[in-house]
């Protein structure tokens, strides 16, 4: 069953980049989305071309990644999608003609090869590692919503202007990994508690909103690559770590394996940092 998982994790990861590729050219099409007119702000995405065929096939992506997190670890499933990082790239040149420069396609292949060493240093895992505890899981998402909470006031000052495309990217990517863990943990939720199972339900479409926005908002703002590029790596590192701390996925057992494990999250860093284009300077609406 974990082994369908992957293959599906790789369906995914496909369908996902060139949803928000997709996505990224409608939103450069309309006048910016505000929170305060929720409404007003779905009905223009709503009316592009370009980015409801995007929001319709990243909703066809999630399903397939729902799928993919109940037959598989989390950890493997978001480390085949970070894999995926390169193609990215690949369709963004080719399909849409945009500029990617050497240094984030660099980026993108460290942070893809981090995440795949990070995965290939771990024992072997079965089954669909979906089990946990309640403290675990509530720590952690209680920990994501603080960086979340961090990034989202981070954007609004005046002193990180020139940063609030990356900001808001990190927070969308945040948001999502937020939603992924409890989507994890959904399938795992066995014998709890009806009155936790549909407060839970609700943080995840809460989540779930919260992270469309910040994704339409960071993609109007910043270009392709940096923006999706850095989404992806801030889910899927957080997720990772998700399933190390809350479901119990396995590090390494040996000196070497950690020094590997070490290195790979050393190189998920490096590629943030190389991710933004050079003079880039996103300007967002509030």
């Amino acid at each position: 069953m974990a082994q369908a998982g992957i293959a599906l994790a790789l369906l995914a990861a496909l369908l996902t980049n060139l949803a928000s590729l997709l996505k990224h050219r409608g939103c450069h099409r309309l006048e910016p989305v505000r929170i305060r007119q929720p409404l007003r702000s779905a009905r223009r995405l709503a009316g592009s071309p370009w980015f409801a065929a995007g929001w319709s096939l990243a909703a066809v992506a999630w399903l397939i990644h729902v799928a993919a997190l109940s037959m598989a670890p989390i950890s493997i499933v978001q480390a085949v999608l970070s894999g995926g990082a390169v193609t990215l790239a690949v369709m963004s040149q080719r399909i849409f003609g945009d500029t990617v420069e050497p240094r984030q396609w660099l980026a993108l292949l460290v942070g893809g090869a981090g995440l795949a060493l990070l995965i290939l240093t771990v024992p072997h895992l079965s089954g669909s590692h979906s089990e946990f505890s309640l403290a675990a899981i509530l720590g952690f998402e209680g920990g994501l919503a603080l960086i979340a909470i961090g990034l989202a006031l981070g954007h609004r000052s005046e002193r990180l202007v020139a940063r609030r495309g990356l900001l808001l990217a990190a927070l969308a990517g945040t948001l999502v990994a937020l939603a992924g863990v409890a989507i994890k943990g959904l399938t795992g939720a066995d014998g709890v508690s009806i009155a936790i199972i549909l407060p839970w339900i609700a943080l995840i479409v809460a989540c779930g909103a919260l992270a469309q926005y910040a994704v339409v908002a960071a993609l109007q703002g910043g270009q392709a690559i940096e923006t999706i590029g850095l989404m992806g790596l801030v889910a899927n590192t957080s997720q990772i770590a998700g399933g190390i701390l809350v479901f119990d996925d396995p590090l390494s057992g040996n000196p070497l394996g950690i020094a590997l494990q070490a290195t790979a999250f050393g190189m998920v860093c490096l590629s943030a940092l190389l991710l933004p284009a050079r003079g880039t300077r996103p300007q967002l609406a509030t």
